[in-house]
């Protein structure tokens, strides 16, 4: 099944994102690569493709995984989470209905 993993920054998180976007995105592309990925990204802070150094305010990534708790267990392990990017984590399950 899909999940949302819903991440909400801290605020002024650029600084924090930085050293660890790299490990970041390295476990987003295993998701890929396994083909479970179905859609992952930033929320920009401002209405604009690179924010600069406004940031992000978040993130989404959806994703397949056996159970609500293999998801939630994927997302606790985040670097961001490590890191201090995020304030607050949600992870649901996801319906794709369109397109």
């Amino acid at each position: 099944m899909l999940y949302a993993i819903i991440s909400t920054d801290v605020e002024n998180s650029l600084p924090l994102r930085k050293p660890v976007r790299t490990k970041h995105l390295d476990r987003i592309q295993q998701l890929q690569d396994q083909g479970r990925l179905f859609v992952a990204g930033p929320h920009p802070a401002v209405d604009s493709e690179d924010p600069g150094d406004k940031g992000f305010t978040g993130s989404l990534i959806i994703a397949e995984f056996a159970s609500l708790e293999d998801a939630k267990n994927w997302a606790d392990g985040d670097p961001y989470v490590d890191a201090g990017v995020y304030s607050n984590v949600t992870v649901k399950p996801f319906k794709k209905v369109m397109p």
